[in-house]
């Protein structure tokens, strides 16, 4: 079992930070949402572990 990694792990933290602002520009609030849950959900995907993810929610959810 992998335990969600808590420490830094981005080279351009900010970078990321601007492109994902970026990618809402222009968008509603309904597309906002559609695009959030869109990006969500490839991300579980690429990480692929059921217990990671659900360690992720109770953390984002603190």
């Amino acid at each position: 079992m992998t335990e969600l990694r808590r420490t830094l792990n981005l080279a351009r933290p900010d970078d990321v930070y601007n492109a994902i602002v970026d990618a809402h520009k222009d968008l509603n609030d309904a597309e906002c949402r559609d695009f959030d849950a869109r990006l969500i959900l490839l991300l579980a995907n690429h990480i692929g572990d059921e217990s990671v993810i659900r360690e992720a929610l109770q953390a984002a959810a603190r």
